[in-house]
């Protein structure tokens, strides 16, 4: 962690198991690791390493199968699946590789969907500018059919901020997109960090994406490898070559 920050959302000895006997694969292996508020963190690691496993339980998607998960001072442990669901609703925010839009709603409309689900007003004045943001302004009248996938997913970043979560977690956010319309949505996403206050975690594999990033956390074999402070691109690959195996499998 840098710094005094606090933890927006943090694991502790975390583990996840599944399957039994000689089927039993350990995903996560006793995870300890804190994402700073205000901050955005890159997961790293090899394919099979635990990445989205990892954001998945910490998002309150999944559940470890012993250990902790907060998110701010809430132990995720200890909710019901309703009082999860409003925290997940409330506090946190989502983008996916594959945009998850609803095809009906204009951009205003899925902006805008997680609070019309939550019965919440909007901070109009917020809204505005996630908008400006992420440069929408005029496509908020069209549906997902009539944008491309750089809309699209500013589209889903706009969703995902609209609410002013706690935290923002990002599966691949540019994995479907090419590096001229990722380079946008990442820097839509630092832009988020250092002017919005907001902080993120994001899953990828691309080293130029992770140099978007505070701080990469590294995981191989569900376990946490090493940190790398303001990484760079030649540096986190440089960093993952030492962790790619031969044969691995997501």
């Amino acid at each position: 962690m840098t710094g005094e920050r606090r933890a927006a959302a943090r694991a502790v000895g975390a583990t996840k198991v599944y399957g039994t006997g000689a089927a039993e694969v350990r995903a996560l292996d006793d995870v300890s690791v804190a994402f700073p508020a205000g901050r955005f963190t890159a997961i790293m690691g090899p394919s099979g390493a635990g990445k989205s496993t990892l954001m998945h339980c910490v998002a309150g998607l999944d559940t470890v199968t012993s250990g902790q998960v907060l998110i701010g001072d809430v132990d995720l442990g200890t909710l019901s699946d309703r009082q999860l669901t409003v925290l997940r609703r409330e506090r946190v925010g989502f983008v996916f590789q594959s945009f998850n839009l609803v095809p009906t709603l204009n951009a205003a409309e899925n902006i805008a969907l997680p609070m019309t689900l939550a019965g919440t007003r909007p901070d109009a004045g917020w809204v505005d500018g996630v908008v400006a943001a992420v440069g929408l302004g005029d496509r908020l009248r069209h549906r997902p059919a009539e944008l491309s996938g750089g809309q699209q997913q500013r589209v889903a970043v706009a969703r995902a901020l609209a609410s002013r979560p706690a935290i923002v977690f990002a599966d691949e956010p540019t994995g479907n997109l090419d590096s001229r319309t990722g380079a946008e949505i990442l820097g839509f996403l630092r832009t988020a960090v250092d002017e919005l206050d907001q902080t993120v975690v994001m899953v990828t594999h691309d080293p130029v994406a992770a140099a978007y990033a505070d701080m990469a956390v590294f995981l191989a074999d569900g376990r946490v490898r090493d940190r790398i402070e303001d990484p760079t691109a030649r540096a986190v690959l440089d960093r993952m070559s030492a962790f790619e195996t031969p044969g691995s499998t997501r």
